[in-house]
Order: C-alpha cells, then sequence, then structure tokens
C-alpha cells in the first residue's frame, strides 16, 4: 500500500487535466485554422494504436482485482485501469477532432515503420500485449498466484507501450499529443520499477 499512494494522486491530475488537454490538442493540430493531421501520419497512428494497447491494459487490471483481495495490488490495478482509460478516450477524442478513422487497415505500429513486427499472433497485436491464452490464463488464477501473473504481463506491457510512446515523442507533430506521450513513458518507468518491488517482495521477478 505503501508503494502506491503517488500512483493514486498522479491518476486523479490525470481525470482533472483531461478536458484541458483534450481542448489544448484541437488547438494544436485540428482547431480552426489549423491544418489536422493525416490519417496515415505518426499522430493518427500513435492515437489508433494507444487506444488499443490501452484497452488491454485496463481489462487485464480489472481482472486481476477480481482475482486477488490484497489491497496493494488491487489499488494499482486500478489506478493503471483509471489512468489508461481515460488517456485511451483522449487519444480516441483527438480522432474525432481530426476526423479521422479509428481502425486503419495498416498494421499497427506501421507509423513507426516498424509494422512487421505486429504479428497478431494469438491475439498479441503489438509488442507487449499479452496473447489471448495468457488473459484467459489470468483470468484462472486467484491470489499469489494471480498478483504475480499480473505484475508480470503488466511489466511486458509497459514495457511495449513505452517503446511505442518514445517512438510518438520522436515522431508526432502535434505538440500536445508529444508531451502526453512522454508522460506515458515516465510514468510507466516508473510503474515498472515499483512492480519490479512488488514482484520480489512475492519471491518472483519480471519475465526475460
Amino acid at each position: 500500500m505503501r508503494h502506491v499512494g503517488w500512483i493514486a494522486g498522479a491518476s486523479a491530475a490525470v481525470l482533472v487535466a483531461a478536458g484541458a488537454i483534450t481542448y489544448a490538442v484541437a488547438e494544436d493540430g485540428g482547431g480552426s485554422g489549423t491544418k489536422a493531421p493525416s490519417a496515415d501520419s505518426a499522430d493518427a497512428g500513435f492515437a489508433r494504436d494507444m487506444a488499443v494497447h490501452h484497452q488491454q491494459a485496463v481489462e487485464m487490471s480489472y481482472i486481476v482485482r477480481d482475482r486477488t483481495k490484497d489491497v496493494e495490488v488491487r489499488r494499482l490495478a486500478y489506478d493503471i485501469a483509471q489512468t489508461q482509460a481515460n488517456q485511451r478516450g483522449m487519444l480516441l477524442g483527438w480522432l474525432d477532432l481530426w476526423d479521422l478513422p479509428k481502425v486503419s487497415s495498416d498494421a499497427p505500429m506501421t507509423w513507426m515503420g516498424m509494422g512487421d513486427m505486429a504479428s497478431g499472433k494469438d491475439g498479441s497485436l503489438m509488442p507487449g500485449m499479452a496473447t489471448n491464452t495468457e488473459m484467459k490464463k489470468l483470468n484462472t488464477l486467484s491470489g499469489r498466484q494471480a498478483e504475480v501473473f499480473y505484475l508480470q504481463l503488466m511489466t511486458d506491457h509497459h514495457k511495449g507501450g513505452i517503446h511505442m510512446a518514445e517512438g510518438c515523442v520522436e515522431k508526432c507533430k502535434v505538440g500536445v499529443e508529444k508531451k502526453l506521450a512522454q508522460g506515458m513513458v515516465d510514468a510507466q518507468q516508473s510503474e515498472i520499477k515499483l512492480m519490479a518491488d512488488m514482484l520480489k517482495e512475492r519471491g518472483a521477478k519480471a519475465r526475460d
């Protein structure tokens, strides 16, 4: 419980700022008198792909909250779910503001020049995402086993998310979106360190 207090505060701050960020990005890219990003831009590609990536993190987090009574893990899972659901809403909202489709015929991460990395095998559409088999397994575990597996899956998930967010920081043109992506990098790097400590407390470690 001592590990996650700061995350709750950060999550609340993100929620409070959501409306302001959404309106700011309209002005920064797609507002009146401003040219919106194109459908094949890094800005649009990141928004589409990270929305999908975030959705799975939300699903995993709500699964583990039903599979354990551990306060520390449940609070972390809730904070991750709330933060990423909120960010996902912003990303999809920006696509609406830009009048761009939320899906693309291009492979995920094509905007990063890495479309060949996303095989979609067993439901893992992008690096770091859990497979359908792993999601089903998480649903069968409980207690300490569920906690460890969730922390391992979310560590992998964050690593994949950081890689994609760093791509947006480098390639995106909309300033507010670049700032959000950098915020994702910073927050998820901190959460990876936190989850490493939580795994150690449970006699486990991240997967290789």
